[in-house]
């Protein structure tokens, strides 16, 4: 990724009001290239691996040093600090401890752009979706070998336009926060387009600064429709109802300042680093910081749908799993934890409204119009029985909130979704015999199909790029091992009473 040396610089400074912190300028002062290491003075795993492949011999030279330092001041443009790579302090002149300061430093960068840098295994209680996996001991090696390090670093990140747009986004946050536009906007009454409000200039100039107007040229005293367009745009990117009033959830993002976007994009830029560069060509990716599904089929996306997913305390968590099979009319077998929870002070009246008996010590909803899990489920192989399935609550789906469900995935028009499955892998007319005999049926799928239960905060629609709450919360460990402050506590979600009892 090239950076201009203006954006570059804009990035830098306004890390330093990110709390981040930029390295200092080196000074160039190898040692001697090729000259012996000593192998027992090099512990780390990853440097014994570089030199190794350099049959122990150094590798830095003094155009290479200044080299890789720039290439460091770069880091800004992913959403990485500088100095998480190389210290404040100035390189020691001794060169044997210059040299693998210099290695490790180099070999650390290439991992955060190529696997990331925050193991997600250690902020996520459960993450099982695959990793990239890139040797950055032997690229390093043949790329100083090469003298291509640049092209080889710029190489490592996700090469995709939504890496690009987020980044791009990133650095017109951090520019924001360099200007120091961060004012918030006092609560109130809603404004609807059309009315007063003295809050208007501040809402003009929000998001004159965020991109969404041009620089009006005087302050509004009314609510114009030019200006109730650019809120409804926001409204749009950030998934609520663009009905043009800003009322308090609109105001809530409108006030969201500079550096917590610049904070939330620079996760975003770091959860795609964590993901395979070559996904599977034919996948069902589901976000659930957004709530949408995506069926990718043979590298082309084929279909998009809303869902219902986890709320927090039952949080869909982050899976790679696969599809292997439909299940027509199935049973619901109550989990342990929502029988002990939810339904076990309840009367056999309610049981039998609820078509729902006890079999083998366990709660088990018959298949029919109010099985929790509708006509399908879409069988995943994954320890924490989490799977995708059709319900009843049809009505959710027209929700822009959809953090619903006990962690499971529902999805909306499940059936028609089924269907296309089941015709893509040649076992449509087993499904269709199955759903109409009305009993349990399972109908393997010729070809698994991999799931990847993803968490995005940030993303990019089409053209566009879109945001949505940090509903989980689990942005802010990411963000704090990226050396971001903690952001907002969040407040823990009660569950929702009368709320249906789904997975």
């Amino acid at each position: 990724m090239i950076v201009s040396k203006s954006v570059g610089k804009a990035c830098l400074l306004a890390f330093t009001i990110l709390s981040l912190q930029a390295c200092d300028n080196v000074s160039a002062q190898g040692g001697e290239p090729g000259s012996p290491i000593s192998q027992s003075a090099v512990k780390d795993p990853a440097a014994r691996a570089f030199y190794q492949a350099r049959q122990w011999k150094s590798a830095w030279e003094e155009s290479s040093e200044q080299e890789f330092v720039r290439i460091i001041e770069g880091a800004s443009a992913h959403g990485l600090k500088p100095s998480l790579f190389l210290q404040r302090e100035r390189l020691p002149a001794e060169p044997n401890v210059r040299e693998q300061l210099l290695t490790g430093a180099a070999l650390k960068y290439a991992a955060a752009l190529a696997n990331g840098y925050v193991d997600p295994k250690k902020t996520a209680e459960i993450y099982t979706i695959s990793r990239p996996k890139v040797d950055v001991a032997a690229g390093l090696a043949r790329a100083i070998d090469a003298g291509n390090l640049t092209e080889w670093f710029d190489s490592l990140a996700p090469r995709t336009d939504e890496y690009r747009a987020l980044a791009k986004a990133f650095q017109a946050a951090v520019q924001t926060v360099s200007a120091g536009q961060s004012g918030q906007i006092p609560e109130g009454r809603a404004i609807s387009p059309g009315s007063g409000d003295p809050r208007l200039p501040a809402v003009a100039a929000a998001l004159t600064a965020t991109g969404y107007i041009g620089k009006l040229e005087a302050p509004p005293s009314r609510y114009s429709p030019a200006l109730a367009d650019a809120v409804k745009a926001l409204q749009v990117d950030n998934g609520l109802e663009a009905d043009g009033v800003i009322g308090k959830d609109t105001l809530r993002v409108i006030n969201f300042n500079p550096a917590g976007r610049a904070r939330q994009l620079a996760v975003a830029l770091e959860r795609l680093r964590w993901l395979d560069r070559d996904p599977a060509a034919t996948r069902i990716d589901v976000n659930t910081a957004a709530a949408f599904l995506e069926y990718w089929r043979d590298n082309r996306q084929v279909d998009r749908r809303r869902v219902v997913v986890g709320e927090p305390g039952w949080e869909t968590p982050q899976l790679g799993s696969t599809l292997f099979q439909l299940v027509a009319n199935p049973y619901w077998r109550v989990p342990d934890s929502i029988y002990e929870d939810e339904l076990k002070a309840k009367s056999q009246a309610y049981y039998a409204s609820q078509n729902m008996q006890m079999r083998d010590g366990r709660l088990v909803q018959l298949p029919g119009p109010k099985n929790a899990l509708g006509s399908v489920k879409f069988d995943l192989k994954n320890k924490q029985a989490i799977y995708l399935h059709d319900t009843p609550a049809k009505a959710l789906f027209a929700e822009e909130e959809r953090h619903r469900s006990h962690g499971c995935i529902r999805v909306q028009d499940a059936l028609d979704f089924a269907r296309m499955v089941a015709s893509q892998e040649g076992v449509l007319d087993k499904f269709e015999e199955g759903l109409a005999s009305g009993e349990e049926t399972y109908v393997k799928l010729k070809s698994e199909i991999p799931v990847r239960l993803l968490y995005h905060t940030a993303f990019l629609d089409g053209s566009r790029i879109q945001y949505r709450p940090d509903i989980y919360g689990w942005d802010d460990e990411v963000a704090r091992g990226l050396g971001y402050e903690r952001g907002p506590i969040r407040q823990k979600s009660a569950h929702r009473k009368g709320a249906d009892v789904g997975p």
